[in-house]
């Protein structure tokens, strides 16, 4: 089979392929362009811009020679540690590697590597779908190579590896999570034998480092439908494993014949929700992880059934805990998540109640930036099968965002200052640090917030002033 796709024949015809095929010939060295790259031309998607290149010999030297045929100036990436080399051609980022053939250990996915075989190379790969190959060769240049009926299975829509899946999985988890990361993000099938091997070496998954679970775990939440991921990620017995506060939302409890939502089917409904509003992957953290404390605090109560109080606190604690685990950024991301869990309700509080704006002026102080974010969770969050219902939290919904724009339009609240800062508070009263400082401050913030001053200089001093006098300054 030719290819024959306009951006591929530009490629082949008169680009970057065209000089590795000559470097190819030069050296005596078979090249194909490998990957993802031919997957997806295969699927009609867009076109990539990283570039796979497989040789039968030194991936690095190869690579080396393709870039002094294409500008000696200018240098290539080279990583030893693992035989490959990279280059920049235009846009696109192209990767050297030599064939090679793996032997794990049973402690390690890090394999004993030694070179190899075109069909070493393709045996060592995760599914057949990533078997495929362009040649580079001037023998059979620009033939598609079909070695595990790759093209097939693209055509059914299923995962399904090229060998023993036992044995692919048993070396390499992180094939499993890649597993369900293709089947959720091309909305394939996992082939029968391949799930069912996948949930006898669920196991395997506890040598991955966090910083590579997380990674295959970041790509799922990023699809348009997370859910699939997830639930297959259940299915599979993984997600026990992997994110253990999550699968502990599984579950309705009945209690003198009172029930409670099932919070895990919840969240991943939420997550969807919120996918389809927004690509800050962040956010999409923060809805996976909004009621995360609920399976710790669920109680039932006689007089009102089942209760989850104090569960956006609990969870703001455990997504530190979950980050740690996962090797996720401990930085302002997971503050921004832990912001967005702890004061999930807190909107839902306002639209449910008269709003007032003291009650508004607090929420847009407290949540700064995020006040957006936190309301697209909110909004999201609404899962409610009943239409009236439905429609009826929408509109509290929108009433709280128009309360929202017109306080902070007259009232510039958002990441505010108070006015009078402590170093006029001292030089005011001839008086150093100390907690009447504190005192004086948060009772202007408060006054501010509770709408009895204006957020302005001279009203705040005016405060400073009687309030000083009263703790006999």
């Amino acid at each position: 089979m030719t290819i024959n796709k306009k951006e591929i024949l530009t490629l082949l015809e008169e680009g970057i392929f065209k000089t590795i095929m000559n470097t190819s010939h030069e050296l005596n060295i078979d090249s194909y362009v490998v990957g993802g790259f031919v997957r997806d031309y295969i699927l009609n998607k867009e076109i990539v811009k990283d570039i796979d290149i497989l040789c039968i010999g030194s991936g690095i030297n190869f690579a080396i020679n393709v870039q002094n045929s294409i500008d000696s100036t200018k240098k290539i990436n080279i990583y030893k540690r693992f035989g490959t080399a990279m280059l920049k051609w235009k846009d696109y980022t192209v990767e050297f590697v030599g064939a090679r053939k793996e032997s794990y250990s049973e402690d390690s996915r890090k394999p004993e590597v030694k070179a190899g075989t075109f069909l070493d190379d393709m045996n060592r790969r995760d599914f057949t779908i990533n078997t495929l190959a362009i040649s580079l060769n001037k023998e059979n240049y620009g033939e598609l190579i079909d070695t595990f009926n790759g093209i097939g299975d693209l055509n059914k829509g299923i995962i399904k590896t090229p060998t023993d899946p036992d044995k692919t999985f048993s070396d390499d988890p992180l094939r499993m999570l890649r597993a369900v990361r293709f089947s959720s993000q091309l909305n394939y099938k996992i082939e029968r034998n391949t799930f069912e091997s996948i949930k006898r070496n669920q196991n395997r998954i506890k040598i991955l480092s966090g910083e590579r679970i997380s990674e295959e775990l970041n790509k799922i939440l990023m699809q348009d439908k997370p859910s699939n991921g997830f639930i297959l990620l259940d299915k599979l017995n993984i997600l026990k494993t992997i994110l253990p506060e999550l699968e502990s939302l599984k579950g309705i409890e009945e209690v003198e014949g009172q029930t409670h939502k099932d919070n895990f089917y919840h969240t991943l409904e939420v997550v969807d929700n919120i996918s389809s509003k927004t690509n800050n992957i962040w956010l999409r953290w923060a809805a996976l992880l909004h009621d995360i404390g609920k399976s710790s605090s669920k109680k039932f109560n006689k007089e009102i059934g089942w209760t989850f109080h104090g569960h956006e606190y609990v969870g703001y604690k455990m997504v530190k805990q979950i980050f740690t685990r996962l090797k996720l950024p401990l930085n302002d991301s997971m503050k921004y998540v832990q912001k967005i869990v702890m004061m999930s309700s807190r909107p839902v509080i306002i639209a449910e109640e008269i709003v007032t704006d003291s009650a508004v002026r607090r929420l847009i102080y407290d949540a700064g930036d995020s006040i957006d974010d936190l309301l697209t969770l909110c909004e999201a969050d609404i899962t409610t099968k009943n239409k009236r219902k439905f429609e009826q939290y929408h509109n509290n919904f929108k009433i709280v965002r128009q309360k929202i724009k017109k306080v902070e339009e007259k009232d510039n609240i958002r990441n505010f200052q108070p006015p009078v800062t402590g170093e006029v508070i001292m030089k005011h009263f001839k008086i150093g640090p100390c907690k009447e400082v504190g005192i004086i401050k948060d009772e202007i913030k408060n006054a501010i917030l509770d709408g009895e001053i204006e957020n302005n200089y001279k009203s705040a001093f005016n405060l400073m002033k009687i309030r000083g006098k009263s703790l006999g300054l």
